[in-house]
């Protein structure tokens, strides 16, 4: 395992599982979210996030968790692993409520530096996720159809199946040695 890509909805866990996956295997993790945001929340353009993504997808090792679904055809074609964590909106809402009210005034890790989690962001955000729910979830379980051969595809609907996968990636790459560097 060299290159594992991460998708599902907000709230969903993506970047919980990056973390816990790259204390695990040693591969460095990307959060997309610090690809598509700057310091005090501004976003930055399609195209600069496009070549971002691309730049990431060329090195030889990683962990990518999250969108810019115009890059994942290239992302998939080069990943090892795909894993796909679907989760329903009832519990990605509360998740999404209370990371934000945990975080309230703080940047998130996953996120750039001055981008403080704020409760006032949170309607227009749960308006996104309500109107992309059925397309995000139908584009995603698109991209798992199309995966190539030579990618393995998990498929992750519950804390439980999450914690097993993790399991099972302890002890296999506990057996596995780790590059002294990054290149």
């Amino acid at each position: 395992m060299q290159r594992v890509m991460i998708i599902g909805q907000p709230g969903s866990g993506k970047s919980t599982l990056a973390q816990a996956l790259g204390r695990r295997t040693g591969l460095p993790v990307v959060h997309i979210d610090t690809i598509h945001w700057q310091p005090g929340w501004v976003e930055r353009s399609y195209d600069e996030k496009t070549r971002l993504c691309s730049e990431v997808e060329a090195r030889d090792r990683w962990i990518f968790e999250g969108g810019h679904s115009v890059t994942w055809d290239n992302r998939v074609s080069r990943a090892d692993l795909l894993i796909w964590i679907d989760r329903s909106s009832a519990l990605r809402f509360w998740r999404v409520l209370r990371r934000t009210w945990h975080h309230r005034g703080n940047s998130r890790v996953d996120l750039p530096e001055d981008c403080p989690e704020l409760l006032g962001n949170l309607p227009e955000f749960f308006r996104f996720m309500w109107s992309t729910r059925r397309s995000a979830r139908a584009k995603m379980k698109e991209l798992i159809a199309k995966a190539p051969e030579g990618c393995q595809v998990v498929h992750l609907r519950s804390n439980r199946q999450t914690r097993l996968f993790l399991e099972s990636v302890s002890k296999a790459s506990s057996l596995a040695p780790r590059p002294q560097n990054e290149a």
